[in-house]
């Protein structure tokens, strides 16, 4: 690819970008009043972590086991109302022990 066409490129990526930013803010000036729609605003970062984190989670482990342990120590500790870095140390410390020495023990 020449630059001239990356330059372009880049321009209209910037353009879309800035758009799907700016047009919240030019026609949500008001508070938002309606329960249903702030409902669902409220929860959709979450169900698209979710949907983004748990398919890479049981790609990226060995086994099917520490897979699951680690989705429920990340569960169970987000139920309890840590923060993010301890549920992402605490799951990836549970993978980690079951992946390199309980599964050792039984092969």
């Amino acid at each position: 690819m020449d630059s001239k066409f990356l330059l372009i490129l880049s321009f209209v990526l910037f353009g879309i970008s800035y758009l799907m930013r700016m047009i919240p803010l030019v026609f949500c000036k008001g508070k938002i009043k309606n329960k249903f729609l702030n409902s669902f605003l409220y929860y959709i970062p979450f169900a698209v972590m979710t949907s983004i984190i748990i398919p890479e989670v049981f790609s990226s482990t060995s086994s099917l086991a520490s897979a699951i342990s680690g989705v429920v120590v990340a569960v169970v500790l987000g139920l309890l109302g840590q923060n993010m870095l301890v549920i992402a140390l605490a799951s990836t410390a549970v993978v980690f022990v079951i992946e390199n020495f309980i599964l050792h023990l039984f092969n």
